[in-house]
């Protein structure tokens, strides 16, 4: 298997977890994941899945999700509950959507079926800074973009800091992820979906829009919870949200 991935938690019931766009890999992570879902992993056994090794120019997130059915071939896993954000969401969109008997119950957070303005230009920004390995720019555009305004200022002093560490260590890699991003068309096809699905964001969420995930849940006439003052980054700062994803995923 072409794909790393972190599992632990000691639940009998199978929590799949797809992470956004991020500059590192998830086993750098790794030590600290169980920490951050403790409480998630006492119900489930968790596996957090990264993007595979070697991937093509022009990777889809359609296609991410049929690499996310392999994984799950090859561990045996016949079916799961899926959390995907941003990035996350949009591959977790196409799995329940190419692969509907594989997806118990789907959570999309942070995410999006479709482009618009507001992502299309924060992705090709972010794109074109890492081009010109403008890292402190990029840092500062991220902190910005993805937390709240209250949260941005308070660490506001970390960003040369993030500059450094933010910094991908295959740039190509990073380039070709961050366009496979603008490549989620999933809206027509959200009918096909036919398992529940819960969406939750931020109305404050300035790289996908809170209009995106509005969108899908209007589509699917779905549960929906949106963070007033939080925005893309509403998993990390929202203190109750891992409470808030298993109340839906254990009803």
């Amino acid at each position: 298997m072409d794909i790393d991935y972190v599992s632990f938690g000691k639940g009998n019931k199978i929590l799949i977890m797809l992470p956004g766009l991020s500059t590192a890999d998830v086993k750098s992570a790794g030590a600290f994941l169980p920490l951050v879902y403790r409480d998630v992993g006492k119900k489930y056994k968790v596996y957090f899945f990264d993007k595979k090794k070697n991937i093509p120019q022009g990777y889809t997130v359609r296609e991410m999700a049929g690499d996310i059915a392999e994984a799950m071939d090859e561990l045996k896993i016949d079916k799961a509950y899926i959390l995907g954000c941003s990035q996350g969401g949009m591959i977790a969109q196409y799995l329940a959507i190419d692969y509907p008997e594989r997806v118990e119950k789907l959570v999309l957070a942070e995410t999006l079926s479709r482009n618009n303005d507001t992502v299309i230009n924060v992705v090709n920004n972010w794109i074109n800074q890492v081009k010109k390995d403008d890292y402190k720019a990029f840092a500062a555009d991220m902190t910005y973009k993805m937390y709240s305004e209250k949260y941005a200022k308070r660490y506001k002093y970390m960003i040369p800091l993030m500059a450094k560490l933010l910094r991908p260590e295959d740039k190509a890699r990073f380039i070709t992820l961050a366009e496979s991003c603008l490549t989620c068309n999933a809206y027509d096809e959200l009918d096909k979906i036919k398992c529940p699905v819960f969406v939750i964001g931020g109305k404050e969420d300035k790289v996908v829009s809170a209009q995106g995930s509005y969108e899908i849940a209007e589509k699917l006439g779905c549960e929906i919870y949106m963070y007033d003052n939080l925005g893309h980054a509403a998993h990390e700062e929202a203190k109750d949200f891992n409470k808030r994803v298993m109340e839906v995923l254990d009803k």
